[in-house]
């Protein structure tokens, strides 16, 4: 599979959170060419603030792989990660990040900190960014455009 297949996949994840009313992020986690977590935020479903795609995911590849060191391993996201997740993937040892659209307001990768050329960090995570953009950013747009139009855009309810 390529990085295009996998992100496809976690556009899936991103499709199921959206069918629960939640942010549509999803996410994978790959080890070795196999999808070993999958993952889509469901903060408001759960009533966990830490509930967001990438953690999903990285907690069931851990779970998965039996350690919660997932060396050699690549996070596939919809979204740009924020300082939660960019944080939870040095702990993990993720070896690269994929993701598709930036977060201009908490992004941590390549929008804001750029939280991964810290040098206080003890891990590197290399980065890709803007696979499958467009069709990202676009599922991000109608989610909050359909919430806009029914009144539902509380932002206590959202992020």
């Amino acid at each position: 599979m390529t990085d295009i297949d996998f992100m496809g996949e976690a556009l899936l994840q991103a499709h199921q959170a959206s069918s629960q009313g939640e942010v549509p992020v999803g996410a994978v986690v790959v080890l070795d060419g196999v999808i070993v977590g999958h993952g889509f935020n469901s903060m408001i479903t759960g009533h966990d603030p830490s509930a967001h795609a990438e953690i999903q995911a990285i907690r069931q590849a851990a779970a998965s792989v039996g350690n919660y060191r997932l060396n050699g391993a690549e996070v596939f996201v919809t979204l740009e990660p924020c300082s939660m997740c960019a944080g939870a993937m040095v702990h993990a040892r993720i070896a690269r990040l994929v993701f598709g659209a930036r977060e201009p307001k908490a992004g941590v990768v390549v929008s804001n900190a750029r939280f991964f050329e810290q040098l206080f960090l003890n891990h590197r995570v290399e980065v890709s960014e803007g696979i499958q953009e467009q069709a990202c950013s676009d599922l991000l747009t109608a989610f909050f455009s359909t919430r806009r139009k029914s009144g539902r855009n509380k932002k206590s309810n959202l992020l």
